[in-house]
């Protein structure tokens, strides 16, 4: 890698807060879409709905069939009454949880925090276990419910801070959420998967398109900040995925045909190049935790082509795409966004780099 390639600065822009959509529109597919030819540069403007004349009869997308569980936790101290607030972040199988932790003092072992339903009616009680050496909390249901049944009835929509400083409304719950999830686990959704509408799937079915699944479980260091300088010094977290043998199958298959593979969101790339690289060159059926950091220059062995919404600067995910369309283009086509009023991050416009 090149030194310049190498420096964090390079991956910063300046956006209008305006431009921070802060609702989903009324029907995802309307979403304005920037289509960016990745060699030459040019740039048109489309909408979401207009994938179908886009993309070939042939083609593979790949999408993430993640599913975002309701992971922040409102409650209080029940010794003191003090307000809590906890993000889950995993559990174990003797069914420990690992939180995020925000309140006034130390919370200390056998100590219970009390969580409501948002009507106030039910109650279920956590009780602290121990804390882990990077700050997390690890707690256990006094009640012993599974953690997706009891997320479901007391947990929020974990919103990022950029959108209501992360307070959800309760519209939320599904829009917050791609039609296709299928599989409990992110605390953030798979923001490129929002734009979909069960007509333009069918409508790309139609077409020829084919689509399939991978998982992700997106987890909060999707939004850690790269503080080192440099990239190359940076950690990357480590989130789980698997891709199944008849995904494998289809993709290799697909590829062979001279389809094209265009995966849906960077945490469908980072599954599918993680899994090539498993496969060493040809991708395999394979789980586990990628902590796979795509910069530049890495070299892509699986997708052709990617949607991917709009991204906040100096991070991985704006990385990522650098990677694969050249920072150069990139930092262009955000110009071009900015200056043409797009909505940005999770509730707002995309590209498709081709």
């Amino acid at each position: 890698m090149s030194e310049s390639a190498d420096e964090l600065s390079l991956y910063d822009y300046d956006l209008p807060r305006e431009l921070i959509a802060q609702h989903p529109l009324n029907r995802r597919s309307d979403a304005r879409l920037l289509h960016l030819e990745r060699r030459s540069g040019v740039m048109n403007h489309y909408h979401v709905r207009d994938l179908v004349d886009l993309l070939r009869p042939g083609d593979l997308l790949i999408v993430n069939d993640t599913k975002v569980v309701p992971a922040r936790l409102i409650g209080f101290r029940t010794s003191t009454g003090g307000r809590w607030e906890g993000l889950y972040l995993q559990s174990d199988a003797s069914g420990i949880l690992e939180l995020l932790s925000k309140t006034r003092g130390t919370l200390k072992p056998e100590e219970t925090l009390t969580l409501r339903d948002r009507e106030g009616r039910e109650a279920e009680e956590l009780v602290v276990v121990s804390s882990t050496e990077d700050g997390k909390l690890l707690v256990r249901s006094r009640s012993n419910s599974p953690v997706i049944e009891m997320l479901e009835r007391f947990g929020r929509v974990p919103l990022p801070p950029y959108i209501r400083d992360g307070q959800m409304v309760d519209s939320d719950e599904t829009s917050y959420q791609t039609v296709y999830a299928r599989n409990p686990g992110s605390v953030a959704a798979p923001t490129a998967g929002l734009h979909f509408t069960p007509e333009l799937l069918h409508a790309l079915r139609g077409k020829g398109i084919a689509i399939a699944p991978v998982t992700l479980h997106v987890g909060m260091g999707t939004f850690q900040p790269v503080k080192a300088t440099q990239l190359s010094e940076h950690k990357m977290h480590s989130e789980w995925y698997e891709v199944s043998d008849a995904v494998a199958k289809k993709i290799n298959a697909t590829k062979a045909a001279n389809g094209r593979i265009i995966g849906v969101g960077t945490t469908t790339v980072r599954t599918l190049e993680t899994a090539a690289i498993q496969g060493n060159g040809k991708l395999v059926a394979c789980s586990g935790d990628t902590s796979l950091f795509i910069r530049p220059p890495f070299k892509f062995q699986v997708i052709d082509g990617m949607l991917t919404n709009f991204h906040l600067p100096k991070s991985t995910l704006l990385m990522l795409i650098s990677a694969f369309a050249g920072r150069e283009h990139i930092m262009a086509a955000y110009q071009e966004a900015i200056d043409q009023r797009y909505r940005f991050y999770s509730y707002g416009d995309c590209m498709l780099l081709l």
